[in-house]
């Protein structure tokens, strides 16, 4: 699934042959041999035998090697024998770079407003099983064969989305998920007026689903949360911008296809459920407003948006890489 370098051969590489190829005419018959770099040869010294010997004329032989020619051949790569010379190329260390456009590309063919929270969410997800203390889990694609738990239900949708994506893309270069759905995150809270978050590339796919129950339950109270965020390695500042991702999708933070600090003014106001009767949000959103230090960076991010969209970017990236294994180049 990876790409891999093929090796080149420079001029100074060691592998490139200078040729002699010597031709003595001998008893009516042509001989030939080829000598590998740092040989010589020349009109008025003697080659080499050849390596494969001929039947020689004794009458021409007393009489002496006739018409004698030695042609020197630079840099002649000695094709035959490259496939047992070159070291073996290891194709899960060895990777072309990806080009990064293709694979943004390729998500916006597919991603639109209304399908960007549940592509963020796919991130999370994904990602969100990391387990600092045991470095199980994180950004590895896993999420593929997780889609039947519980507490991913409704993701296959817009895991769906990406497959069509990844199609297309894998027609060009070779995408990971891993890749792909972290760049497609990005996408997503670009799409909707977020921050432009770039993204580092080269992450390899698991070829297994992640331990279970390692993901953030909705309804944790603001203990547990705390803890469940410090085991995969995030402080209490990057809990509270990372739930910011709320303020797109259908949670009742403003405008659903909108990614800005509206989600920090709603919990300031402790607004009663809409009229639908459904309340906004989730239980962890509200727990957050139940702790001083929480409180204070959903006070800060209320009122600076740049302040929540350069925070974001920041606690973005650290997720996507959390627990990734990379190509070597």
């Amino acid at each position: 699934m990876e790409l891999t370098n093929i090796p080149h051969l420079a001029s100074s590489s060691s592998f490139i042959f200078s040729s002699c190829t010597c031709r003595g005419r001998r008893a009516g018959k042509v001989v030939m041999t080829v000598f590998v770099a740092g040989s010589t040869c020349s009109a008025d010294s003697a080659c080499p035998e050849p390596i494969e010997q001929q039947s020689i004329d004794p009458l021409s032989a007393a009489s002496g090697p006739a018409n004698a020619h030695c042609y020197r051949r630079r840099d002649f790569a000695a094709v035959a024998l490259l496939p047992f010379l070159l070291p073996r190329v290891d194709t899960a260390s060895a990777a072309e770079p990806y080009d990064g456009s293709i694979i943004q590309n390729g998500v916006r063919n597919v991603l639109t407003k209304v399908k960007a929270a549940g592509v963020l969410r796919l991130v999370f997800h994904d990602a969100g099983t990391f387990d600092v203390g045991d470095e199980s889990g994180g950004m590895n694609g896993s999420i593929i064969y997780e889609v039947d738990r519980p507490e991913n239900t409704g993701l296959s949708k817009p895991l769906k989305i990406l497959r069509k994506a990844k199609e297309g893309i894998d027609q060009v270069q070779q995408v990971s998920w891993a890749d792909l759905i972290a760049v497609a995150g990005a996408q997503a809270v670009a799409l909707c007026g977020g921050p432009e978050i770039p993204v580092r590339l080269g992450r390899l796919d698991s070829s297994t689903a992640d331990p279970a129950g390692k993901l953030p339950e909705e309804t944790l109270d603001i203990v547990a949360l705390k803890t469940s965020f410090g085991q995969k390695g995030f402080s209490i500042q990057e809990m509270v911008v990372l739930s910011g991702a709320h303020t797109i999708g259908g949670k009742g933070f403003g405008n659903p296809n909108a990614f800005d600090n509206t989600y920090f003014k709603i919990l300031l106001e402790k607004p009663q459920p809409t009229s639908s009767g459904m309340p906004i949000g989730l239980p962890t959103d509200w727990a957050l407003t139940k702790d001083d230090e929480c409180l204070r960076w959903i006070n800060i991010y209320a009122g600076d948006q740049d302040r929540f969209f350069a925070d974001f970017r920041d606690a973005y990236t650290k997720l996507v890489n959390s627990g990734a294994s990379w190509r070597t180049a």
